[in-house]
């Protein structure tokens, strides 16, 4: 007990900042009235390097004088972190209350006591009462009997290979083979309607499947029936799937002008523009202005169609007649092609 009374003593000096001999050492006593001193952690158990908080609450009428405990209190085994001293609040009953709060540590393992800390009072009556707080047990334990390992080195584990969720994949492949599927079905029906649409592939001549469908044309008499835009129709396009083979262009669903200005530039019989592009004109007024031509109009678009694919096939011809010709004679007689008449 001397010995303790003597530390605190020399604690209260060095607070004081007095000399030994001015001030004498406080009666230490068991209590107070008015005064509760408490002590708490926030756990009872800690591992090795851990923090834990040590809080030490005092309880005090407002007639003594408290002298928080010191920085530099003796804690045992435990190093002090982090400290906030006399954090001061009214209790309902008039009192004051002085929370002190330490952080500890330690890297030692075993069963420890936090070692009870003294607070000092200073009395009405000058003199200096130091009370002690209870000391708290606390255990350390080992990080390595945690985990259940020895200290012996292992060998390192295998790099672990994490699962790869291929759900988005699976969908996302899902639905853009769903999406190629109906575009190629699409596109398949679209080739056979059309397919259906043309018929059975025909072998013969083009000029002579345009003559055909003028012939049954003519039998039907539309124009003298009224029915001036069926006959239109058919007529246009008679020409149009004809020039589409003769000159090998897909132009069966173009505008008069698109389809007109495939045959700018193209070396064409004489006149066969002009005429063609008058005829087109005149079908698109009566197909959509509902315009109503005369008779003699519908015969002159008629022979108009029957001519053009006449003068077609007869500039077919003239362009290979010359290798026709350069064939045969090479073949024969074996005069030079260059002394054939053009």
């Amino acid at each position: 007990m001397t010995t303790r009374i003597l530390a605190i003593w020399t604690l209260t000096l060095i607070l004081g900042g007095g000399p030994v001999h001015a001030q004498a050492a406080p009666d230490t006593v068991t209590s107070l009235p008015g005064i509760e001193i408490e002590t708490s952690v926030d756990r009872a158990e800690m591992y090795v390097g851990d923090l834990i908080t040590y809080k030490v609450t005092i309880k005090y009428d407002s007639t003594y004088e408290l002298i928080p405990p010191p920085l530099g209190a003796n804690l045992g085994a435990f190093d002090v972190k982090d400290y906030q001293s006399d954090i001061l609040s009214r209790l309902p009953d008039g009192r004051r209350q002085s929370d002190n709060i330490f952080i500890l540590s330690t890297f030692t393992t075993g069963d420890y006591v936090i070692p009870p800390i003294p607070v000092i009072f200073n009395l009405p009556d000058g003199s200096s009462k130091a009370l002690m707080s209870e000391g708290v047990p606390i255990k350390v334990l080992s990080l390595l009997a945690a985990a259940g390992d020895s200290v012996d080195i292992k060998p390192l584990k295998a790099p672990y290979e994490f699962e790869r969720d291929l759900t988005p994949y699976y969908f996302w492949g899902s639905v853009i083979l769903a999406l190629v599927l109906v575009a190629l079905t699409i596109i398949w029906f679209r080739l056979r309607r059309r397919q259906e649409k043309r018929g059975p592939l025909d072998l013969r001549p083009a000029w002579e499947i345009a003559f055909e469908k003028l012939a049954f044309l003519k039998e039907k008499n539309l124009p003298q029936q009224g029915k001036h835009k069926e006959f239109y129709i058919e007529l246009s396009e008679i020409l149009r799937a004809y020039y589409e083979s003769m000159y090998d262009l897909n132009v069966l669903d173009m505008t008069t002008t698109e389809f007109l200005e495939q045959f700018i530039g193209r070396d064409l019989p004489p006149g066969l523009y002009e005429r063609t592009e008058d005829l087109l004109h005149c079908a698109d007024l009566v197909k959509f202005a509902k315009h109503i031509p005369e008779i003699e109009r519908t015969e002159e678009d008629f022979e108009t169609t029957h001519w053009a694919v006449e003068e077609v096939r007869a500039d077919y011809d003239r362009r290979l007649r010359p290798q026709h010709d350069i064939t045969d004679i090479d073949a024969g007689d074996g005069v030079a092609a260059e002394e054939v008449p053009s």
